[in-house]
C-alpha cells in the first residue's frame, strides 16, 4: 500500500486526459471503457490547470475538476464562481487525504483568481461540510397524476392568447440562450449555461452514447415573444389492457413569467395518452401544483439539497447581493484552510450594503458552511441556532440575521454539473 505522501497530486497533462476520464468513470461506477467519440467530446472542455489527479505509480486513482461559472446572487448580480465537478477517489485509495489535498489546491487557486464563491452538487451529504460548503439551494420533483389534475382536455391552447409550438434542437440552440439568461438574472442560485451545454442538451454534441432526442416545446406570448421552453421525454407504456399509460418526463423547463410556466405545464398535462408528468428538478416553492385545479394531483417524489456554496470572499459575497430590510450585523466567521474567516460588520439596506472587517463584538458566530447556506436567502439563522450550528453572541442576533438575509422567494439552481 502506498503512503499518502507517495501519491502525486497535481494538474494532469493533456496526454493524461483519457486515463483521468477513465478514473472518473470508475469512481462513479460507470463502465470504464470509453468511446473515441466520448473522449473527443469531453476533451473539448479540458483546461490546463483545472483538472487535478492523484497518481499512484502512474495510475490515476483520484480526480477533481473545476471550471469558471457565473452564479446569480440575490438581486440579480452575477458573481464569479469556482464550479467543482468530477470528484472521485478510487475505492482502493480512500481515507488517505487525497480529496483534501485536491480541494485545498483548487480553492487556493480560486481565491487567487478572485472567485467570490465555490459551488458543487454533492453526491453524498456528509463529505463537503468540512471544506466550508453549505447547502444553499434545494430542489423538489413532482409526479402529476394527470386524470386527477382536473384540467379541461378540450382547451385549444393557452388561455392568455399565447401559443405552444414544437421545435427542433437547432431552434432551441438559437432561442434558448437568451431566454435562459433572462430567467437566470431573476433567479438567485441559477448558473450560466455555455454553448457546449446547449449543444449537449440538444444532441449536437454527444457526451453520452445512449443519447435520446427529447421533444422540445416553446411558449410564445400573445405578442409573439418567446417566454418559455421545455424539453421532455415520453415512454411507451400500453399496460395490460391495450390502454395508453404513458409518462412524460421533463428534462428541463424554463419560464420567465408565471404565464409561461402555466402554459407549459398545462400543455404537458394535456398531451394525449399521457397519464403522468414527472417535473424534473424544480424549486421547492415552484407554482406547478397550484396551476392545477386539484393541487393534490402533484405529489412530491423527491425533496433534497442541491447547490452547495463555499464563500471565498466574505466582503464581495455580502456586498454583491441585495437586502429587503435594513440593519447592521456583526458576524464572527470561523475560517477553513486559512483562506476565509474573521469578524465582519455588515451594514445593509434596500439601497445597498457594505461589509468591512471589524473589531466590534460579534453578534452571531458561524462557520463558512452556515454562511454559504444563508447567503442565497434560503436557510434560517434561527433554525441553525436551534440546531447548534450558529451561536448567538447577542440575544436576538439570529432573528436579526433572518430579517436581513432571508428572501421572499426561494433560490433555485436548475442545473446539474
Amino acid at each position: 500500500m502506498s503512503r499518502s505522501d507517495d501519491i502525486d497530486v497535481r494538474p494532469i497533462t493533456a496526454p493524461e486526459f483519457t486515463d483521468w476520464l477513465r478514473a472518473v468513470n470508475t469512481g462513479f461506477l460507470r463502465v470504464p471503457a470509453l468511446t473515441e467519440e466520448e473522449i473527443g467530446a469531453r476533451r473539448g472542455k479540458f483546461v490546463e490547470g483545472r483538472y487535478l489527479g492523484a497518481f499512484d505509480h502512474g495510475r490515476c486513482v483520484a480526480t477533481f475538476r473545476s471550471f469558471d461559472q457565473e452564479l446569480t446572487a440575490v438581486g440579480g448580480a452575477s458573481v464569479p464562481a469556482d464550479a467543482i465537478s468530477g470528484v472521485t477517489v478510487t475505492a482502493t485509495h480512500r481515507r488517505r487525504g487525497l480529496l483534501s489535498r485536491m480541494m485545498a489546491r483548487d480553492l487556493a487557486a480560486a481565491k487567487e483568481r478572485g472567485d467570490v464563491v465555490a459551488t458543487l452538487i454533492a453526491a453524498e451529504y456528509p463529505i463537503y461540510g468540512r471544506y466550508g460548503f453549505g447547502p444553499a439551494t434545494w430542489m423538489a420533483e413532482w409526479t402529476v397524476d394527470v386524470p386527477r389534475a382536473g384540467l379541461d382536455a378540450r382547451r385549444a391552447g393557452p388561455a392568455d392568447g399565447g401559443r405552444i409550438d414544437l421545435v427542433e434542437g437547432e431552434d432551441v440552440r438559437k432561442l434558448g440562450p437568451e431566454l435562459h439568461e433572462r430567467m437566470r438574472r431573476g433567479r438567485p442560485g441559477a448558473i450560466d449555461r455555455d454553448e457546449t451545454w446547449w449543444k449537449v442538451n440538444t444532441g449536437a454534441l454527444l457526451f453520452d452514447p445512449s443519447w435520446k432526442t427529447p421533444f422540445f416545446a416553446v411558449y410564445r406570448s400573445a405578442s409573439g415573444e418567446v417566454e418559455g421552453m421545455a424539453a421532455y421525454d415520453v415512454d411507451d407504456n400500453w399496460g395490460d389492457a391495450k390502454q395508453p399509460l404513458n409518462t412524460a418526463t421533463v428534462r428541463w423547463l424554463l419560464g420567465v413569467t408565471p404565464a409561461a410556466d402555466r402554459a407549459l405545464w398545462e400543455y404537458l398535462c394535456s398531451i394525449d395518452w399521457i397519464v403522468k408528468v414527472k417535473s424534473g428538478w424544480r424549486a421547492p416553492d415552484d407554482l406547478l401544483p397550484h396551476f392545477l385545479p386539484d393541487p393534490r394531483a402533484a405529489r412530491i417524489t423527491t425533496l433534497a439539497d442541491w447547490l452547495w456554496v463555499r464563500i471565498l470572499d466574505v466582503v464581495r459575497a455580502l456586498e454583491a447581493r441585495t437586502y429587503e430590510g435594513q440593519g447592521t450585523l456583526v458576524l464572527e466567521i470561523a475560517g477553513v484552510d486559512g483562506l476565509t474567516g474573521g469578524r465582519y460588520r455588515l451594514e445593509a439596506s434596500p439601497e445597498g450594503a457594505s461589509c468591512t472587517p471589524t473589531t466590534e463584538s460579534a453578534e452571531l458566530a458561524l462557520g463558512l458552511g452556515e454562511l454559504g447556506a444563508l447567503w442565497l436567502g434560503d436557510e434560517s439563522a434561527v433554525r441553525l441556532a436551534a440546531l447548534g450550528r450558529v451561536s448567538e453572541e447577542r440575544a436576538g442576533a439570529a432573528r436579526k440575521a433572518d430579517a436581513l438575509l432571508r428572501t421572499s422567494g426561494r433560490p433555485w439552481c436548475p442545473d446539474m454539473f
